[in-house]
């Protein structure tokens, strides 16, 4: 695993040996230095992956050393220090380019969050994503595998799309590869030296999630000590990435509308108008149809949102692609881990085609993980897999066939409908068939758990208020 270096510039020596303690303690590779041109130099012989560097410094100001550190790589992290958090100087620091700033005395939970958080940020700037088509030694980075008839359009659409400054949605099942692709649109992209900030909307509680994108005054809720920039803002001229985007509130939606249609936005608490240029790339495991459906998504917004689509397929749609996604696995876990596994028995190979996947690639990467780590000889074996050692997952992966019997029993039933409809459109003969089917399923779930809301609401992966809605709609 890559240790990472942390270059601390601060002129007391003291505060420089603490910190250096501490994060050498955490398992970081730290270099320190007592003045900004030395640090300058430090990062002239070897680029650090982050720095952390004081505002106030006898010879050049940290502003200063900011500004020619982002000249020379805007791509390169850069925390500043300061014990005069609430002033403007911290605020210039952050419109600079500075990804964060941290006021003095620390409190060392929260600088570690922010220590780490700072690193995964400059990896997704810095680590090459490549494409792999077929076998051979891995490269530096990390790859989008795949050589299936969908995974070449995929690839032709990133080249057709990345130089442009054009919205991109991204929809796929989790772990089909969504991050990497926005990450290949960037790196191929006229931004590609400009900043690059993951958001996951998902992660967030709602109730932050529209400060850490917006930036917000001192005093606008509780908790706000000082002002903040946004994520959009720090982003100008750059790219971010909004991952799982359907898990927005209804509010932050409007905001994130304005900024594709109107370039601005105003910090929570503020009135005062935010210009940016920033191009937005968004991704979701949703049905963003079915979202707008039930208002929970703004139809407006997909459309902005969906100036190029790009669906990543799940891996029982492109099982073409496995071997080559496990020989990539087992080179890179050979090497993670010291391992010489050479080859998959045949048999285990065939188990492995034929699995269905629900977790799709980032469960095939975990099972070849374990199963590289485990292994005892140069060959991987079916025993390897506890996947499929279980009785519990074969029985698992026959009821995966029998949905896909399901699928074709509901196709018969559903074609005569289409066949002898009379519906005006396509669109209204949707709708009435979406609603008859919700109106069945809503009334079954209810039957099956006693008229029980909260359950019936979780079985349909729906909220209450909306189970209510859909009950008061249908009569039920």
């Amino acid at each position: 695993m890559k240790k990472y270096e942390i270059l601390i510039v601060d002129d007391t020596p003291a505060l420089a040996a603490m910190m250096g303690q501490l994060l050498e303690e955490e398992g970081y590779r730290v270099k320190t230095a007592s003045s900004a041109r030395e640090g300058m130099s430090l990062i002239d012989k070897g680029e650090p992956d982050l720095i952390m560097m004081d505002i106030k410094m006898a010879d050049m100001s940290g502003l200063d050393a900011l500004y020619e550190i982002k000249k020379k790589d805007p791509r390169l992290c850069v925390i500043m220090m300061t014990a005069y958090g609430t002033t403007q100087t911290a605020i210039e620091a952050m419109k600079r380019g500075a990804y964060d700033y941290v006021t003095k005395p620390f409190k060392i939970e929260e600088l570690k969050v922010l220590i780490k958080k700072a690193l995964e940020a400059g990896r997704l700037m810095r680590e090459s994503v490549s494409y792999r088509v077929k076998k051979h030694k891995p490269s530096e980075g990390v790859c989008i595998i795949g050589n299936s008839p969908l995974m070449q359009e995929i690839y032709k659409t990133i080249g057709k799309v990345a130089e442009s400054s054009a919205t991109v949605l991204i929809r796929g099942e989790s772990g089909t590869g969504k991050e990497l692709v926005a990450r290949a649109i960037y790196q191929n992209s006229l931004r590609k030296d400009s900043t690059f900030l993951a958001v996951n909307c998902a992660a967030i509680p709602e109730s932050l999630l529209e400060s850490e994108l917006f930036g917000h005054e001192k005093g606008s809720f509780t908790g706000a000590i000082s002002k903040r920039i946004g994520k959009f803002q720090q982003c100008d001229g750059g790219t971010i990435f909004l991952d799982e985007i359907g898990d927005m509130s209804l509010a932050t939606q409007t905001k994130i509308l304005r900024v594709l249609q109107e370039h601005t936005f105003e910090p929570v608490g503020s009135e005062k108008t935010i210009k940016v240029d920033v191009r937005v790339i968004a991704s979701t495991n949703k049905d963003l149809w079915r979202a707008i459906g039930s208002k929970e998504f703004r139809e407006d917004l997909y459309y902005r949102l969906k100036v190029v689509t790009i669906y990543m397929p799940p891996l029982r749609q492109r099982r073409q692609d496995i071997p080559l996604l496990v020989d990539y696995f087992v080179k890179k876990f050979n090497a993670e881990f010291t391992k010489n596994v050479k080859k998959v028995s045949p048999e285990l190979m065939s188990r492995l085609e034929n699995y269905d996947w629900p977790g799709n690639v980032r469960e095939l990467e975990n099972a070849v993980q374990t199963a590289v780590v485990m292994s005892k000889t140069d060959v991987l074996l079916l025993d390897n897999f506890p996947l499929f050692s279980s009785p519990m997952q074969y029985l698992k992966q026959e009821a995966q066939k029998q949905i896909s019997d399901y699928d074709k029993m509901f196709r018969d039933i559903i074609e005569p409908i289409l066949k002898n409809s009379k519906a005006d459109s396509k669109s209204d003969l949707y709708k009435a068939i979406m609603k008859d089917t919700e109106k069945i399923l809503i009334k079954m779930a209810l039957d099956e758990n006693n008229k029980s809301q909260s359950k019936a609401a979780k079985i349909l992966d729906i909220s209450r208020n909306t189970l209510r809605k859909r009950m008061k709609e249908y009569g039920l």
